[in-house]
């Protein structure tokens, strides 16, 4: 496949995508009403899970090769990238269209943003992981989507 054309099929599945994108957030209001799910659910939940399904399957594959410093480096990359990049961003295209987007972050959300932080943090710093510290990751995970839920 040649520079153009792979340029093209970028161009046309980035388009495809913003479509899919705008279909998906245009439907979240009608979903969390008819099955009663709180919107704070799908924004902070499922959609990661489904806007990051790719990195999923990617990281699950390497750790099944055993390249976990591989799996841990996607995991924590994708956070940071969201973090560091694209939530500032948010905040700059923002400005620039008229739309209100701060980073002002609710004292709930930026206590679970830190637990998360910190635990991850903590868990990662020998290099090494075993079933218990992924057991105590998705333990927090559970509990923060059901803080999520109820909230």
């Amino acid at each position: 496949m040649s520079l153009v054309s792979a340029g093209v099929c970028l161009l046309g599945v980035t388009v495809v995508t913003a479509f899919c994108a705008d279909w998906l957030v245009a439907s979240i209001e009608e979903t969390a009403e008819r099955y009663h799910i709180p919107k704070a659910f799908i924004g902070l939940i499922l959609l990661p899970i489904v806007a990051n399904a790719a990195e999923h399957v990617t990281s699950v594959w390497m750790a099944m090769k055993d390249k976990m410093e591989l799996t841990i480096a996607i995991c924590v990359g994708s956070s940071i990238q969201i973090a560091a990049f694209v939530v500032p961003l948010l905040v700059i295209i923002g400005w620039i269209t008229h739309h209100d987007l701060t980073l002002f972050f609710a004292d709930f959300e930026t206590i679970v943003l830190f637990v998360s932080v910190l635990l991850v943090n903590f868990l990662i710093q020998d290099g090494k992981s075993n079933y218990m510290e992924g057991l105590m990751l998705v333990t927090l995970y559970l509990v923060i989507a059901l803080a999520f839920w109820v909230s």
